[in-house]
This record gives structure tokens, sequence and C-alpha cells, in this order.
């Protein structure tokens, strides 16, 4: 069975690497065969990373690329796609390849159909409002991250839905024994795109540190602005990170309550928990289903809860060191690329052999 994959972005892009990229030696050794063939590379992601813009050299050249891989499509048994085929542009693409006949998967760990139906231009939201839900439905699968995006694609009329979770390979996160001794560390890991949410519970951080009680390892931050907070700032890289986190007490995620953030995965948290720290998140979105408050950490929304939930782990290295366990226990159970992999193998091959359907309307 030959499938063409189709991430957004290149391994270094964490939504790829971990829903596509991970997955591949696996699926290979189940029978199939993969081609990945991602839209945007890691020059892309490298310019996005270190000024903020989007370079339209880079994306037309992207463009051009999914084009010439769509065009290839009828060579292969199937077509596993993140989110849609090229952002900003209508769903006859997404059309055009269940017209030759290949059925296709698209595969979601946000809430994508937010980037659309709210944004802030009428023009947006008229004419692509609906195009991820159309994307759905002209799907032989939707494979989503969480139950928020799952919901939505059957309302959308998706014809089979599937929730897989974003899993991390445990291979990769090996689980260091509890820090002795230094100061307390509550880490963070993401990039310059989505520091700010950090920067959201600057206060309740400086209240944790203040007096040299604690500091801030921010992993991918880039340049990182939390007056009042000693902070390290660390390059991210795949080959670090997971060492990088066993430098940390504690891992935190701080979400707004908003639409886009209630279709998020919890990848942060995961990773967290995989080496074993306890995890303090916002109550928002699958959050709610990892955090296990008092077992594996603790949910904050209001400041106080923030640094109510901080200090006792501050004075407590014993529950640290217990919740560090229940949080691996629950990634090996559930959020582990070993469990998953067999079952994402099995949906690929079914969603191959499921019969046409109406092609997704624009």
């Amino acid at each position: 069975m030959r499938v063409l994959a189709l991430p957004r972005y290149a391994p270094s892009g964490a939504s790829s690497r971990y829903r596509f990229f991970q997955y591949l030696p696996a699926l290979a050794a189940q029978g199939l065969e993969v081609e990945a063939a991602p839209l945007l590379d890691a020059a892309y992601l490298d310019e996005r990373y270190r000024t903020g813009r989007r370079a339209p050299g880079l994306i037309l050249a992207a463009y051009a690329r999914r084009l010439r891989a769509l065009a290839g499509a009828r060579s292969f048994d199937l077509v596993w796609l993140e989110k849609e085929a090229l952002p900003f542009i209508p769903a006859p693409l997404e059309r055009l390849v269940r017209a030759r006949r290949v059925p296709y998967v698209v595969d979601y760990d946000d809430a994508e159909f937010h980037r659309y139906d709210a944004h802030g231009s009428p023009l947006v939201r008229l004419v692509l409002g609906a195009k991820i839900d159309a994307v759905m439905r002209g799907a032989a699968l939707v494979i989503a991250g969480n139950d928020y995006i799952a919901a939505r694609a059957r309302r959308a009329g998706a014809p089979r839905v599937a929730v897989l979770p974003t899993v991390v390979d445990l291979e990769r996160y090996a689980v260091s024994p509890p820090r002795a001794g230094g100061v307390f560390t509550i880490g963070w890991i993401g990039t310059p795109l989505t520091a700010p949410f950090l920067a959201a519970i600057a206060a309740p951080l400086r209240a944790v540190c203040a007096g040299g009680r604690a500091r801030v390892l921010a992993i991918g931050a880039g340049r990182l602005d939390l007056p009042g907070v000693p902070v390290e700032v660390r390059p991210w890289s795949a080959a670090t990170e997971a060492r990088d986190l066993a430098d940390v007490d504690v891992g935190v995620m701080p979400l707004p309550d908003s639409p886009f953030e209630r279709g998020k995965c919890g990848l942060k948290l995961i990773q967290y928990l995989a080496c074993g720290r306890p995890v303090v998140g916002s109550s928002v979105g699958v959050n709610t289903q990892i955090i296990q408050p008092g077992v594996n950490g603790y949910r904050a929304d209001r400041p106080a809860e923030w640094v109510a939930a901080l200090t006792a782990l501050r004075a407590d290295p014993a529950r640290r060191a217990a919740m560090g366990r229940a949080g691996r226990r629950l990634v090996e159970e559930r959020y582990a690329l070993a469990v998953t992999a067999p079952r994402l193998g099995a949906l690929l091959r079914e969603a191959a052999r499921l019969p046409a359907v109406t092609p997704c309307a624009a």
C-alpha cells in the first residue's frame, strides 16, 4: 500500500513532526510505503521563527511544490493530508484528489477551521469560512487530535471520524530522577509564536520566583520579555529537547480560553509528563483530560491558582516525584507512539478500502 503524506511542515514543525514524521518508521514496519512531501520547508520555518514574518518567495515555492505533489497523487493508494491542501485557497484541490479516485485522510491537531470562520476579515469568513468543513466532508476519514475537533468534523458531515491524540516516542523521553537541590525550575517549551502564552502568566511567575526561590527555563521561546522573572532561554532542537526538559521541576502550559486554543492537543503537557515531571496548565480543551488534579499536576486559571499550584510544588519535592511518576504512567498508557502507531496504520488501511464518497462541495 502506497501512501502520499502531505504534512503542513518539514520535521522542524512540531505538528507535522508529531502527527506525521515520527510515525513513518512504524508505518513502514506495518507494510505501508509512505512518501512525505511537506508544504512548508525548514527554511520557511527558520525565517518565520526568526522574524515573525511569512516570506512570500518561500510561500510561492511551497505552493508550487504542493501542486506538483498533488499532480502525482493518482499513483498512490491514499493521500494522508494535514489540515488542507493549500492554506487560504478554496477547496477544489481536495476535490481534485477525489476526482482521481484516490481517497484522502485529513488530520487535525488544531482547530484549523477557526482560522477561517473566526478570521478578522469579513471577506475571508465569507469565502473560506466553510472550507475546512468541506474538506472534512470529502475525506474518507478525519483523524482528530481531540474531541473538540472531532465534534466539528461530525457536524460538518464527515463520513468517518477517529480521535487519535498527539503522542510522543517514549524511547526519546527517558525518565530522569527528580533534580536534587538547585533553584526550583519552572519549564516551558514552544516556539517564538507561542511564547506570548507564557507572558500571560508573568505576574504569577514573578510572585513564585521572588527572592530567588524559583526561575523559568524556556525552551524555543526566542526573545522573551518577563520583567522581574529570572529566565534562561535555550534554543530548541529535536536532539536536545528531552534532555533540556529533564532540567525542570515542573512544566507549565498556560492558554487563553478561546475557540482556537480549545482545539489544541496538549503536546507540552505530554512532553513534561513523559519526562516524569508534574504539570500546571490552564483548564482549556484537552488539558482538562490530561491534567489529573492532585495526581499528576494542577489546573490553574486565575493568577492566585497559578501561584498556589507552583508554590505547593516548589515546597514539596516528594509530591513532585509522585506526580511525575503518575504522569509518566499516563503517557505510557494513552499518549505513547507504541500505543497509537498500530491504530494509525489500521485506520489508513481501512480508509484506502472505503468506497468513494461524494466529493466535497466548494
